[in-house]
């Protein structure tokens, strides 16, 4: 049986992404926050829940030396997130230093605590959940993109390192999630000055844009188990379009053509 070792499994992708993998036979650890007011994962087999938060370090050292010790973990799921939207002079530097906080140093985080485990047995595969947002930027989120640019960047750089050690790195990046946007995943800092283009970021957003939970919890799956020595999966249609389009016509004109269908100028 094999095992993945999951982050923010508590709601929306972590977890479709546990109860996915625990449907195909293999050993979920899902980690949260707060394991005590898990009521689904709980009642499943082959699921162990485990509170953990990503932006403590001695936490993360401790969950992963205990499961490691009792557990062969075979992919570890970087997913704990969430997004923050709104211009860079709205938000304040509590908001900025959570989300790297969390997006980005909590990633780093995790994997480095498992990377001696995987070089050890010579084998092992970290999937970073990223976004669209983390290869193509859209107005008021560049503290987000921030993160998700650092991360698509870190897993290449990262990748070659580990590849000695046969320990393989991949990304998993998708479009909005339905069961995500605009809830408990997403912070706003509002400034009067962006409202008009607040709106018209928001109207480009609209559910039927988006992918289930389900849906790219399929392609977690896909990435954890296809073999391929690939880094960035695109998750959802619109994700894809988007990314394709760009790499069609080029990064400024990509750029431009977004922007005008954003901002109509």
């Amino acid at each position: 049986m094999k095992t993945i070792f999951i982050t923010g499994a508590s709601t929306g992708l972590g977890k479709a992404t546990a109860k996915l993998f625990q449907s195909k036979g293999w050993q979920v650890i899902a980690t949260m926050r707060k394991p005590e007011n898990e009521t689904e994962l709980s009642q499943l087999n082959n699921v162990v829940l485990l509170p953990l938060d990503v932006t403590n370090a001695a936490q993360i050292n401790d969950c992963v030396k205990s499961v490691t010790g009792k557990y062969d973990v075979d992919v570890v799921l970087n997913n704990a997130g969430y997004g923050l939207m709104g211009a860079l002079e709205a938000l304040s530097d509590e908001q900025i230093e959570k989300q790297l906080d969390t997006n980005l140093l909590g990633v780093m985080r995790v994997t480095r605590a498992f990377i001696p485990f995987f070089r050890e047995k010579k084998k092992g595969l970290f999937i970073t959940i990223t976004s669209i947002g983390g290869l193509v930027g859209f107005p008021l989120g560049s503290t987000y993109h921030a993160t998700k640019w650092a991360l698509e960047g870190w897993s290449e750089s990262l990748s070659y390192e580990l590849a000695q050690d046969n320990i393989g790195i991949k990304t998993v990046a998708p479009g909005g999630i339905v069961t995500d946007f605009g809830g408990r995943s997403l912070d706003i800092g509002n400034h009067p000055a962006y409202d008009e283009m607040m709106q018209k970021v928001f109207a480009l957003f609209t559910p039927e844009s988006f992918s289930s939970a389900e849906e790219i919890a399929e392609l977690v799956y896909e990435a954890a188990t296809d073999g391929q020595n690939k880094i960035t999966y695109v998750g959802g249609e619109y994700a894809n379009a988007l990314y394709n389009r760009r790499l069609e016509i080029g990064k400024e004109a990509a750029r431009i053509e977004l922007g005008k269908s954003i901002l109509g100028n």
